[in-house]
């Protein structure tokens, strides 16, 4: 047993409140159960009690044992000499104040039902499966699963959103500059979306601003900043893009001694970084005023054709310098507009929504909704179960769930492990 299913007990009065006693057998009402703390202290702050007909206003400090007061050293510490209950699953000592007389104890196992238990225990001892409901995951109710899911996609994009305030405080309140950053980490993909966003923090976005019209020297800017222009290779464009980074890096007083290295392996060619950083250039060549269309814009169709763009001429033939390939057109993939949408652009538009204090939520699930739902292990393993994952949105939030609920066992969080609980 975990404290936090005593904790969930007393937060939801989940037992037999009527004609409560302490082991003391004095009369206990619950008229507050108080404040949840997730923090050091007692559990509870701010709890109201009558206890044998008195009213007192305290702290409330629950243990599975009660000799776990001790194991804590909670009689040395200040923090809990306001705790006006303890609260416990078994009673085995007691408990005295500083002044000799003896905290009230409610012990939980004689009031709690025991099919609660018995499903508490059941859910938690789980073994050897990949999330501890997987057996009786297929039979919760859709209702309850959708309207879960639906809050992990926020909860989700709140985590995302303060990757987002973060950035802003860095760029100083330049929204242009958040978005320019974001979208070079996911031009980058898994495999160089670190690389890419170092990258993307050593250049001014002013510097982009002067650049736009020249998309020679844009693409000379990203290749020189992301260290690809630093091998000996006698190809015309290669030397071109060299002699133009040059220029701007002593121009614009530039350094990328904190870039992190640009991979190629196990990338299919139309990933390599060559053709991401060119159609990032050419992208912002295009358009010169980006994130007032990214604010915008509400349809997939519009991203569709905002991000319809494709690489400079040289890389048509070429996904490497110094070796060429068949001529193929190599413009942004519908599929890859789709997960700029679900990483960059709805995150943008949420911390941007947020920011003016404006409420842009069912815009943002008509967006995501659009989007088809994610291919990965977790989505995968999920709609095994169950199919659950019909769009974006539930492909973010099931990973959502899996990650910060499934994986650290928090299923009296969760609204799925709830449901199973008290069923």
């Amino acid at each position: 047993m975990q404290e936090s299913f005593l904790h969930y007990i007393w937060q939801y009065k989940k037992m037999a409140v009527v004609n409560l006693k302490t082991t003391q057998f004095e009369a206990l009402e619950i008229v507050s159960v108080g404040q949840h703390n997730t923090n050091s202290g007692p559990d509870f702050f701010n709890a109201q009690l009558k206890i044998a007909g008195q009213l007192w206003a305290g702290n409330v400090e629950i243990h599975i044992n009660s000799s776990d007061w001790f194991v804590h050293h909670h009689e040395t510490d200040q923090a809990y000499d306001n705790v006006i209950l303890h609260v416990v699953w078994e009673h085995d000592t007691e408990i005295f104040r500083k002044d000799n007389s003896i905290i009230p104890t409610l012990e939980l196992k004689h009031v709690v039902d025991k099919e609660l238990f018995k499903n508490y225990i059941r859910l938690m001892s789980s073994q050897n499966k990949w999330i501890n409901c997987e057996s009786d995951f297929a039979e919760v109710d859709n209702f309850v699963i959708e309207n879960w899911l639906e809050r992990l996609y926020f909860e989700r994009l709140e985590r995302k959103s303060e990757v987002v305030e973060n950035l802003l405080k860095y760029s100083k309140n330049n929204w242009e500059a958040v978005l320019f950053r974001m979208l070079a980490k996911n031009f980058g993909l898994k495999v160089n979306g670190d690389a890419f966003f170092s990258m993307a923090k050593t250049i001014d976005y002013t510097i982009i601003r002067k650049l736009q019209t020249n998309q020679t020297a844009l693409e000379a800017l990203f290749f020189g900043q992301s260290g690809l222009l630093e091998e000996d290779i006698q190809e015309s464009y290669f030397l071109e893009l060299k002699k133009e980074y040059g220029f701007l890096k002593q121009k614009f007083k530039l350094t990328n001694n904190d870039v992190m290295s640009i991979q190629f392996f196990r990338l299919r060619p139309q990933n390599f970084p060559t053709i991401r950083l060119s159609q990032l250039a050419t992208l912002y060549h295009l358009q010169h005023n980006l994130f007032s269309k990214v604010i915008e814009f509400n349809s997939r169709k519009e991203f569709y054709e905002l991000f319809h763009v494709n690489t400079s001429s040289f890389w048509k033939s070429h996904f490497t310098f110094g070796k060429e390939s068949k001529v193929s057109s190599k413009s942004i993939a519908k599929s890859f507009v789709d997960l700029l949408l679900i990483n960059t652009i709805i995150p943008i538009k949420f911390a941007y929504a947020r920011f003016q204090g404006k409420d842009e939520n069912d815009g943002l699930l008509e967006l995501v909704k659009q989007i088809p739902s994610e291919k990965n292990s977790i989505v995968s393993a999920f709609n095994n179960l169950k199919k659950v994952s019909h769009s974006a949105l539930e492909s973010q939030a099931l990973i959502q769930l899996k990650t910060e609920y499934c994986d650290k066992n928090k299923c009296l969080e969760c609204a799925i492990g709830n449901t199973l609980i008290v069923s």
